[in-house]
């Protein structure tokens, strides 16, 4: 143990004003996060790295994505044009910069939103039990027995047709349901412990009950399922614009990139699907093992997993 000038014996380091250690910070955390999960952190780099590009799309892409030049129709890549030119002479290297913007937006707007609301609705389905929360539980049923996409295009079609705010508000809906199911799994838990059992003896509203008490002890699960709710709703966005229901037509996405490099036009320039392709598959990807990671992070039960 180190000596003071005076001969006394110093404190430990680690030692803290009534025995508590200082407080870590928030590059601790994240330090720790890229240790124990190094696939997460790839993808939690990916994750960035797509926010960056959609930010600064106008800036990383050298041509106009809905300029047409049939000069450099079926254009093979090169210095110009990186990954070539499509069936109309579009730079695809700049349409696939600016449809990280399209898909950002849809996956950001709604997982957020259908989780949010699926969070509301399975805490209060849990806390007030009864009949409001068999009528609601059968409601969630109902619709997760439609299947996703189905489901999601029937939205789009009762709200007029396709457009990215369509593709938006069909996915948030869509995700509604099952976010509901798990929060009400874990609220109902939440619901016997003793803080809330406390707080409604001291007679808390059920308002103050829910939102100060509830609500924060499922954030954890909240913030791993928004994850995981991003990854599905950009690959959803890509499907239903590869079936020609998503954005419009002239819009630059991924999944109408794909639907664009279909039929006759793979066998005259294979790029076409290539790099739309791999960027769907990377973007999802790194989302989904970055939600695994928060999960196994995050969640006490699952801390000393591997």
């Amino acid at each position: 143990m180190s000596q003071e000038r005076g001969g006394a014996p110093a404190l430990p380091e680690a030692a803290a004003i009534g025995g508590l250690r200082p407080k870590r910070g928030v590059l601790y955390h994240v330090g720790f996060f890229f240790k124990r999960k190094p696939l997460g952190a790839s993808g939690a780099v990916v994750a960035l790295f797509l926010i960056i590009v959609a930010i600064f799309a106008p800036l990383i892409a050298n041509n106009d994505p809905r300029e047409t030049d049939y000069r450099d129709k079926y254009a093979p890549p090169s210095s110009e044009m990186y990954f070539g030119g499509d069936e109309l002479g579009r730079d695809v290297f700049s349409r696939i910069v600016h449809g990280s913007r399209v898909s950002l937006r849809v996956g950001l707007i709604s997982a957020f939103v259908g989780t949010t609301i699926g969070l509301l609705v399975g805490v209060a389905s849990a806390y007030y039990g009864g009949m409001f929360d068999l009528l609601t539980q059968r409601l969630v049923d109902a619709l997760m027995s439609i299947p996703g996409i189905i489901f999601a295009i029937t939205i789009m079609v009762a709200l007029g047709g396709a457009s990215v705010d369509n593709v938006t508000i069909a996915l948030s809906i869509a995700f509604i349901p099952a976010a509901s199911r798990v929060h009400r799994s874990q609220a109902l838990g939440i619901k016997e412990m003793d803080y809330v059992l406390a707080a409604r003896s001291i007679g808390a509203s059920n308002t103050r009950i829910i939102l100060r008490h509830m609500i924060p002890n499922t954030m954890a699960q909240y913030i791993v399922l928004v994850t995981l709710n991003l990854g599905a709703a950009i690959i959803a966005e890509a499907s239903l614009s590869f079936l020609g229901i998503g954005a419009s037509i002239d819009e630059a996405t991924w999944g109408g990139m794909l639907r664009g490099a279909t039929g006759t036009y793979v066998s005259l320039a294979p790029w076409l699907p290539f790099f739309p392709g791999v960027a769907i598959i990377i973007v999802v990807f790194s989302w989904n093992v970055l939600g695994d990671s928060l999960r196994d992070v995050l969640d006490p039960r699952l801390r000393g997993a591997q």
